[in-house]
Parts: structure tokens; C-alpha cells; sequence
């Protein structure tokens, strides 16, 4: 762009007939916007040269992309200590899971937690249920886990189960689970099958009664299991409903505010969802509790495997060696 003064200097130096500006003042005048005078060859040669080198320089590349380099070395490091420590799970995972196997045998199984120093008598545990499968098989799968579960429990002689699966899907099946857990034990059991019941907070309880041999037995064996199942309604929403419910109650003067205390809403959460689980087991690689009950988990043991995928026997048997020896302060 011109400058208005010296637009103005130029104009009135034409109209007096160039006499006002002397020939080296107007070259100075019009010197700032003409273009640069061409290059050598030689000379445009070398700035090409130079232009390159100075893009292509590892002190230019240090110095404007030292952040990236930085970034990629510290990703591939963790990206090989994560390669590794998943190897070094898989392998123990794999020798633990031929030295501890169950056959599906409940004796086997007892005989790995006899000498445990204490056993849960509720058992928990979180299942996940794989919505991109197709044809039902993620149902079939889920419902499959849980008997599993549900065998191992009968067998290591822990009374009570509860089973958490976020979306309800396990909970519109129970009869389907009912069916599937009873023939489950039956294929570990045998005649000596335990009974079982199965029920869900707002929904019908089924039973089975234990076998006729079963009941005779005079061993120790678990005679009856105890299936809770659950899924996220049932956590922060029962909360906040008994939360209505007793401010309800508290504004018609049915109850005093002194009467609601923690044990009273301990309680009836107790009787409306169920009670606080000894121990609850994630099958997953991190600790995700995808919306388990908050108030039922405030002193209980929560275990998992890292790195591991899926429902096995080898999760269940070290969350057990985990609880026996976890030390049990209650806030002390």
C-alpha cells in the first residue's frame, strides 16, 4: 500500500513540472515500492540451498517437534511395558489354571479353599453382558457365567450369591437362569444336588428344594445357595426413592428426623435390595463397578485380576486367597 504522504509529495512534484524533488529524491520516493531487482543465478542457487537445509536441519526438527519426539518415546515404552506385564498374566493365568482346575468337581474345588483362614458367606460379583453379540449368544453366555459362578460358590460352600448385571437383562430371564443354574449343579453335584433359590428386588422368588440325598447327607455340604440378581435400578435409584420416601414420611409426622438415623437406612435397604456383600469379584481388567449399589460396598472386599478378560475359575479362587487374608480394620 502507498503512504498517503507520499502520494501527496508526488502529486505536487508533477504539477510543478518535476522541479520540486530532485531525480535522487524521487528514486528514494518510489524505491520503497518497486519490486526486488532479480537474482543471480548463482545467488537464487544458494538461497534454495539454504531455505532447504534449514527445513530439513534435526536442530530445526528438535527444536520445533521436541514435544512429538517426547510423546512418541515415552508411548512406545508404556506400549512395551504394557505388551509385557499382559504376556507375563497370560502365562501365569495359564500355568495357574492347569494346576488349579476344577473338572467340575466340587471336592476338587473344596479341597482349594478348605484351608483358607476364613470364606466369604456373601459372594458378589460383577457380569457384563456383550451387547454387539448376535442371535442371543451374549444372553446365552451371560446366563452360563452365572451358573458357573453359582456352581463354584455351592461347592466352596458359600451360602449366599448375588450377581450384578447393569442393564437388567439377567433379571427378565429368570426363569431361564433358574433352569440353567439347577442343571448346572446337577452336573457338579449329581444325586447330592443342593437346592437353590434365585430372586431380584421387586420380582418373584423361585425355588428348587435340594435333592433327596442331598438332604439326608449328614457331611457338611451346602444343602441350600442363595441367588441374588441385581442391576443398576436397584443402586443409586433405591437410594433415592427411600430418600422420598422417608422425607415423605417425615413431612406427614409419621416419622421424626431424630428416628432417621444410618442403621435405619442400612435396613430397609437391606430388605428392599439386600445386605452388604463380604467380598465382590470383577472379572474385568480394571476396577469398574458400571453402577453396583454404592451403599452395599462401603466395607466390602473388592478383588480383581489385572489383565484379565472374561469369567474363569482362576479369578474366583484368587479373589477367595485375597479375602482369607485381607485384614479386616473397619476404619480403625
Amino acid at each position: 500500500m502507498f503512504k498517503s504522504r507520499d502520494i501527496e509529495a508526488y502529486r505536487r512534484d508533477e504539477k510543478l513540472g518535476h522541479r520540486m524533488l530532485t531525480p535522487e529524491e524521487r528514486i528514494r520516493l518510489l524505491k520503497p515500492y518497486l519490486p526486488s531487482p532479480p537474482l543471480h543465478p548463482s545467488e537464487q542457487a544458494n538461497k534454495r540451498a539454504m531455505e532447504a537445509q534449514q527445513r530439513l536441519g534435526v536442530r530445526r526438527f528438535l527444536k520445533t517437534h521436541w514435544h512429538l519426539l517426547v510423546f512418541t518415546i515415552i508411548h512406545a515404552l508404556f506400549s512395551l511395558y504394557i505388551r509385557i506385564r499382559q504376556a507375563y498374566h497370560q502365562v501365569v493365568n495359564k500355568v495357574s489354571s492347569i494346576y488349579h482346575h476344577h473338572h467340575r468337581a466340587p471336592d476338587l474345588i473344596y479341597n482349594d479353599v478348605r484351608d483358607l483362614r476364613r470364606l466369604p458367606n456373601h459372594l458378589s460379583v460383577i457380569l457384563t453382558l456383550d451387547e454387539d453379540a448376535r442371535g442371543g449368544t451374549g444372553l446365552a453366555k451371560l446366563i452360563e457365567e452365572a451358573s458357573d459362578i453359582a456352581a463354584w460358590c455351592a461347592s466352596a460352600r458359600i451360602p449366599q450369591l448375588s450377581i450384578y448385571e447393569r442393564t437388567g437383562t439377567l433379571k427378565g430371564y429368570l426363569p431361564r437362569v433358574h433352569r440353567s443354574m439347577t442343571q448346572k449343579l446337577a452336573a457338579y453335584f449329581g444325586p447330592n444336588t443342593p437346592g437353590i433359590g434365585i430372586r431380584a428386588p421387586h420380582c418373584p422368588s423361585m425355588e428348587t428344594a435340594p435333592t433327596l440325598a442331598a438332604s439326608r447327607s449328614e457331611n457338611d455340604g451346602l444343602k441350600h445357595l442363595s441367588v441374588m440378581i441385581l442391576s443398576a435400578e436397584d443402586g443409586r435409584d433405591s437410594i433415592v426413592d427411600l430418600t422420598k420416601t422417608l422425607a415423605d414420611m417425615s413431612q406427614r409426622g409419621k416419622i421424626s428426623t431424630s428416628d432417621i438415623t444410618i442403621e435405619l437406612v442400612d435396613a430397609e435397604l437391606s430388605e428392599s435390595v439386600m445386605g452388604e456383600p463380604d467380598l465382590l469379584l470383577l472379572f474385568g481388567p480394571r476396577v469398574e463397578l458400571a453402577g453396583y449399589p454404592p451403599w452395599q460396598v462401603r466395607l466390602t472386599e473388592i478383588s480383581h485380576v489385572q489383565d484379565n478378560e472374561g469369567v474363569n475359575y482362576q479369578v474366583f479362587y484368587r479373589g477367595l486367597l485375597k479375602y482369607a487374608g485381607a485384614q479386616m480394620r473397619w476404619g480403625r
